[in-house]
């Protein structure tokens, strides 16, 4: 497992061929999660946690480091169910949420569910979603900035106030402040 100094850190990067990660990763140690998420409107670069750059690094995987980003300044609102299944992948949901280069998700249900109170059609690029080892897959909603998180939330929770002193404390004002990787 990874130290936990280094797990405050998320990495972009980019390979030759993409297949390179494909057959490398189920090579890795079976206790090692690894994973990369192609950062949406790229080629070629990729985001990982430091748990996947360590088993990368420990396996020779050839790979151009672009940057690294401070995994603190990408928030995450649970509800109780992910919160309890993803205690151990909060670091890969944030990677997730950062490939779609956005600040922030907040979880609004479990895929399924049969009313999540809203419509996911009308803008699908809002959201993502994260399948737990124990099996539910997490629908996120993710935000680019403070602005559009509380404005969500507050429609979404009614104004609960923790709901959106998380959104107004996010670490970012909006998406235009993560580290470019070029």
């Amino acid at each position: 497992m990874a130290s936990r100094r280094l797990l405050n850190r998320l990495y972009y990067f980019t390979v030759e061929d993409e297949g390179i990660l494909a057959e490398a990763f189920p090579k890795f140690e079976a206790e090692s999660f690894c994973i990369a998420y192609k950062v949406d409107g790229t080629d070629d670069v990729f985001v990982t946690t430091a748990e996947t750059k360590e088993a990368m690094d420990r396996h020779d995987v050839p790979y151009n480091l672009l940057a690294d980003e401070e995994s603190g300044r990408v928030a995450l609102l649970h509800t109780a169910q992910s919160k309890e299944e993803l205690a151990d992948h909060e670091e890969s949901v944030k990677a997730l949420v950062l490939a779609h280069r956005a600040i922030a998700a907040a979880c609004v249900g479990v895929n399924g569910d049969p009313d999540l109170g809203f419509e996911l059609s009308t803008s699908p690029q809002d959201y993502t979603y994260f399948t737990a080892p124990a099996g539910h897959t997490f629908v996120w909603r993710l935000f680019a900035d403070r602005k559009e998180a509380a404005s969500f939330l507050r429609k979404r929770t009614g104004g609960d106030r923790k709901a959106l002193e998380w959104a107004e404390a996010l670490p970012l004002a909006s998406a235009k402040e993560l580290k470019s990787y070029h």
